[in-house]
């Protein structure tokens, strides 16, 4: 018959005055990384999922640019050039985005029948402009309905296509020079490319129509004023030749010759101002050229996958560092020595877990009937449990603070370590009512440690042989009253005096705190007692709480351990 026990990786810690008030050290930022880290991870994960379905869903704009080269009007002193350039440069900034160049545009490139221009339903922006401006000439207005000008479905339809084309095309000066940019942002490069053209060209028309209207109106000024010019011209020539035929003054001969030349160069001049108005008029040239074409762009301008995704990274990594020092702060859970050392003042705390068989070789202890099985890297608690014995720490209890954090199992490889050492080790179970330890080792023994409680000479039957250096006494059939309450009154036949006088150490496994009150009851009559606490499961407050209460009735404790602790605290 074989048993096979796994042992516990330990790492005990002294105790630490200082530790409560000492600085933040490089280990703890380690170590909260170490333990956080899901946290932070989780949180990345989110926001970079959340980025790839923005990118995943969200439309990609193209951009396209064309450039055009403004020229100033020619008249332009240099004293005059540099205080108007900004302004006339402004002026067709403001020409090229007005909305009868973008309707233009629109009727030119037949948006009417785009899709993205069609078929979208208005923006709650367009509906809170076309209810307010409703609002408003219907207070000017009641009857609004009836108004002959009032706005039909068609042209409000045609104000939201240009509403939208506004909102798509950028304009802008390039600089301090005279060089304008128009930039269109479309679903894909060819729309773009043939939106930012045909604004271009649109406001080149434009600004040729302009140009024509008002060498128009300049050139009918012009005529009036040629012809009263001419007027005052032949009025001054017919009063010369009057004065001619009877001249009696010369002075007044030479003054009449020079209002006469006069009118004449104003004359001339004018008229040849007339006939370059009325070529402008025939053959308008337009202030801007266009300098580079748009081409439809090789890659969309936006969404810019590497900016969000990155940006998602540099965001999930705050909130995923906020969250998890938020967690690490209001977590009361075990998972740390310090927290025990610091909250209940103790003298070493035990970090034990499971290692993977293979990654230690087995060291093996045997009597020819039984085989006990230990993993390495388990002196330090060895050591832990022979400077007990040094100091007469001959019978510690294990206790749990909660259910299920291994108290049997830490009792159990107590026991191994002690005996694997040469000291002669009593293992008792006295864990009532529920019994790990007897229904794995003896689940066949008849009698137990409550039968002895009842006659101290059953404890040669009771006691089981596991190896010569290892006993186990049993639980046996408990009754109403449990056996640690039961040694705890002091009525019984047994006590652990003669079972030192023949065993080097004793241990006692003890039901749970939490579960019992066997604890309390027999902590005075232990030497010492260890408690036992599940990693990540149990909470600082009930270590606290269950250790205050077993020093409150006189009983010493000399450690804690922190079972079940993952892989990676034990290294």
């Amino acid at each position: 018959m074989n048993y096979v026990y796994g042992g516990v990786s330990p790492i005990a810690l002294p105790v630490s005055n200082n530790s409560a008030n000492s600085p933040l050290a490089l280990q703890d930022v380690f170590f909260f990384l170490r333990v956080r880290w899901p946290w932070i991870v989780s949180t990345i994960t989110a926001f970079l999922a959340m980025a790839i379905v923005h990118l995943a869903t969200a439309k990609p704009t193209f951009v396209a640019d064309t450039q055009l080269l403004v020229m100033l009007p020619a008249n332009t002193s240099e004293t005059q050039r540099a205080s108007a350039e900004d302004a006339f440069i402004e002026v067709q900034l403001q020409i090229a985005g007005s909305s009868d160049v973008l309707a233009a545009t629109a009727s030119a490139l037949n948006l009417a029948s785009d899709p993205d221009f069609a078929d979208q339903p208005p923006s709650s922006k367009e509906i809170a402009k076309e209810w307010l401006m409703g609002l408003l000439s219907g207070r000017a207005e009641p009857s609004s309905e009836a108004q002959p000008g009032a706005r039909t479905e068609e042209q409000k339809r045609i104000d939201r296509i240009i509403m939208r084309l506004r909102g798509m095309v950028t304009l802008r000066r390039s600089g301090r020079s005279t060089i304008l940019q128009i930039s269109a942002a479309a679903s894909s490069p060819d729309k773009a490319a043939k939106i930012a053209n045909a604004v271009a060209q649109e406001y080149i028309r434009k600004n040729i129509q302009m140009n024509a209207q008002a060498a128009q109106q300049y050139s009918q000024w012009l005529e009036k004023f040629v012809l009263e010019q001419q007027r005052e011209l032949s009025e001054a020539a017919n009063a010369l030749t009057t004065f001619r035929a009877n001249p009696r003054d010369q002075f007044k001969l030479a003054e009449l010759r020079s209002a006469a030349d006069a009118r004449r160069a104003l004359f001339e001049s004018t008229l040849t101002r007339f006939t370059e108005a009325k070529q402008r008029i025939s053959y308008p040239v337009s202030d801007a050229t266009i300098v580079s074409a748009a081409t439809p762009p090789l890659s969309k301008e936006r969404p810019r996958s590497n900016l969000i995704l990155s940006f998602s990274i540099a965001v999930g990594t705050g909130a995923g560092l906020m969250l998890a020092m938020i967690r690490h702060v209001g977590d009361r859970r075990i998972i740390r020595a310090r927290q025990l050392i610091q909250a209940a003042s103790l003298k070493s705390v035990t970090i034990s877990g499971r290692r993977p068989a293979a990654s230690s070789p087995a060291a093996d202890a045997s009597n020819g009937a039984f085989t006990l099985r230990t993993l390495d890297g388990m002196g330090e608690l060895a050591a832990v449990v022979a400077g007990l014995r040094r100091r007469q720490r001959t019978v510690i209890g294990i206790v749990a603070v909660n259910p299920g954090a291994g108290a049997s199992t830490t009792a159990r490889d107590l026991a191994i370590l002690t005996a694997l050492s040469g000291s002669k080790t009593l293992l008792i179970d006295a864990a009532a009512p529920k019994s790990s330890l007897s229904a794995a080792m003896a689940p066949q023994a008849a009698i137990g440690l409550a039968d002895v409680l009842d006659d101290a000479s059953l404890i040669e039957k009771a006691v089981i042989s596991v190896v010569p250096t290892l006993q186990f006494l049993p639980l046996g059939k408990v009754g109403r009253v449990t056996p640690a309450i039961r040694i705890g009154s002091g009525r019984t036949q047994w006590s652990f005096d003669a079972l030192k006088k023949k065993y080097d150490t004793i241990l006692v496994d003890l039901p749970a705190f939490s579960a019992s009150p066997d604890a309390n009851a027999i902590a005075p009559e232990l030497d010492g007692v260890l408690v036992v606490t599940a990693y990540g499961r149990t909470s600082v407050d009930d270590a606290v709480r269950a250790i205050d209460s077993m020093r409150n009735v006189d009983g010493e404790i000399l450690g804690a351990v922190i079972n079940n602790a993952p892989a990676r605290m034990l290294r």
